[in-house]
């Protein structure tokens, strides 16, 4: 009886310590108890938070300075969360891929405007009024 009694106090505590703590809600000293955060850390992401609260992943890891992807995840391994959500690589890699699909297509739609030459643009603008001058001189010589 008395070792089932142990058994199920040691399966609680190792539950408590897998608890998540949310980086939205997190008290400096629940950020200290993230194994990688210490003071400095959590006083950067508290100032941050200060500011707006973190959207995602990305959104951590863009304003909290030295955090990256490789950081982001031990965080996330020790109980660290985002609005809930715990990091993951494959996200984040799939998130990267959508913006460097966009960057390039905005890229690419750019330089197709800048191959054109200048000159048919211009010759293109002057073929209306070109078009126009000689009607005009019809109609003055019918006069």
């Amino acid at each position: 009886m008395f070792k089932k009694f142990l058994f199920i106090i040691a399966l609680l505590f190792a539950g408590a310590s897998f608890a998540a703590v949310d980086v939205n809600k997190a008290s400096a000293a629940e950020l200290d108890g993230i194994k990688g955060i210490g003071p400095a850390m959590s006083e950067k992401i508290l100032n941050e938070r200060k500011n707006s609260e973190f959207k995602d992943w990305n959104d951590f890891i863009g304003r909290v300075g030295g955090v990256g992807e490789k950081t982001a995840a031990k965080f996330s391994a020790e109980g660290l969360t985002v609005n809930g959500k715990r990091f993951s690589a494959a996200a984040q890699a799939k998130a990267d891929k959508k913006k460097k699909e966009a960057e390039a297509k905005a890229s690419k739609t750019a330089a197709k405007g800048e191959d054109k030459p200048a000159s048919k643009k211009k010759d293109k603008a002057a073929e209306p009024a070109a078009a126009a001058a000689p009607q005009a001189n019809a109609s003055d010589a019918k006069k």
